[in-house]
């Protein structure tokens, strides 16, 4: 039986910093996979005639160039940064080619020699990757589909970082987006680059907009430490004077009863994809983001002076996990993931047609909840939903606040509102889960 596949974490320093037990089975190797750096940088150690492969841009072929190795009884060595279990080649390979082929000899993290030279203490860091598909620097129009997008989710629930970056993912982008995202004064970041080698360089706690200015070598590791510790927010059920709202008469808001009822029918979970149609002050679509901190929220509002108040809103709870366009639906929807779940608050005059799409772009036991306050609303919205194949219901919401009267109180009505659900109960949606 051929011998496993000894995945070894290796440093920049060489053969100073492995085990004699690493080192001889190294030197023993047939076969020797790693990058093209790291081959070069290990090459006396490879024993000659032993065949050399770059994994670089190749990672898909590793496990073919692993098992034929050990068709052909060759002992066969992989070269990995650090702890290959941290963000490294080994989880990767356990999955392709089983752990009975593999044998890992871990190494220091280079994350843990960067909090050593920083002096952080690094038990409560939370370990962040960003070595994704280049998709550029992060602006406005950046969404949960970005590839910095799992990091700045992560700023927005941690107090301390530490990030494995890449030659296209830079420390100076990653402050360049806690800019975009007005972040710049609730972290500082640190900087560790060639570590363990002649050209080591420790930055240690610059201000955000200083380390936009840099261009750091490559590799580096990067540690956030944040200075405004994380709010203990209430997720939901805020007062409505809470929010900046347009008034008219009486404040363009869902009002907190209904708010609750519409969210909870909402079946969110952490990380649900919402749709927020006709976003109004931006009440339900703001607390089903900080409902779901691992999700994301689509909004969009056709009246110029609510988009207004809904981003205001938005940068007042601090949310960043929400994006709103400044449209009538269906603009924009046809670009937006397909939603765990769908709130329509407003229509803009086209209800059916407008139901009719979502319910076919709702994801699979996801549910659509749509508020009406006139009649002839509610049996547009009736009527669509009884011509597809849904299952639905209505509740009728009408509270009523307490209100002071001299040194009594006495009890004022809200207009009563519907609140209709919906799902779709043929599984309309199984194409676009594809």
């Amino acid at each position: 039986m051929a011998e496993p596949c000894k995945i070894i974490g290796v440093l920049d320093n060489a053969g100073d910093g492995l085990t004699p037990t690493a080192l001889a089975q190294l030197k023993a190797a047939d076969v020797v996979i790693g990058a093209k750096r790291t081959l070069s940088l290990f090459s006396p150690f490879i024993k000659q005639g032993a065949e050399q492969k770059n994994l670089t841009g190749q990672l898909r072929s590793v496990p073919d160039w692993v098992l034929s190795a050990q068709q052909a009884n060759q002992n066969t060595v992989i070269l990995a940064t650090g702890d290959p279990l941290c963000h490294g080649i080994a989880k990767y390979l356990l999955t392709k080619i089983g752990a009975d082929n593999c044998e890992i000899i871990p190494n220091t993290s280079t994350l843990q020699l960067a909090c050593a030279r920083l002096n952080v203490p690094w038990q409560s860091v939370h370990i962040c990757s960003i070595h994704t598909k280049d998709t550029g620097e992060w602006d406005d129009k950046a969404d949960i589909r970005h590839g910095l997008y799992p990091l700045l989710r992560a700023c927005m629930q941690h107090e301390l970082l530490g990030i494995f970056t890449s030659s296209d993912n830079t420390p100076d982008r990653i402050a360049r987006m806690l800019q975009v995202e007005r972040l710049s004064e609730q972290f500082t970041i640190s900087v560790a680059e060639n570590l363990l080698t002649t050209k080591e360089k420790i930055y240690s706690q610059l201000s955000i907009t200083e380390a936009t200015k840099i261009n750091f070598a490559d590799p580096n590791i990067v540690i956030l430490q944040r200075q405004v510790p994380l709010p203990d927010k209430v997720l939901f059920g805020l007062e409505d004077q809470s929010y900046a709202q347009r008034k008219p008469d009486k404040g363009l808001i869902t009002k907190r009863e209904v708010r609750a009822v519409s969210l909870a029918r909402l079946q969110l979970k952490p990380n649900s994809i919402v749709w927020d149609i006709g976003a109004g002050s931006g009440s339900v679509g703001l607390e089903a983001a900080q409902i779901c901190p691992s999700g994301y929220i689509f909004s969009i509002e056709k009246n110029q002076a609510d988009a207004d108040i809904v981003r205001q809103n938005q940068q007042q709870a601090d949310i960043h996990n929400f994006k709103l366009f400044h449209a009538k639906a269906p603009e924009h929807l046809n670009n937006w993931p397909n939603p765990d779940a769908i709130f329509i608050g407003g229509s803009g005059g086209e209800l059916a047609n407008l139901i009719e799409l979502c319910l076919q772009r709702l994801n699979r036991h996801g549910w659509l909840v749509m508020n009406f306050v006139t009649i002839e609303n509610l049996n547009v919205a009736t009527e669509t939903l009884k011509q597809n194949d849904t299952h639905w219901d209505i509740t009728q919401l009408q509270a009523s606040r307490s209100q002071p009267v001299l040194h009594m109180h006495r009890m004022q009505a809200e207009n009563p509102v519907w609140i209709v659900c919906a799902q779709v109960t043929n599984n309309l949606s199984e194409k676009h889960d594809e």
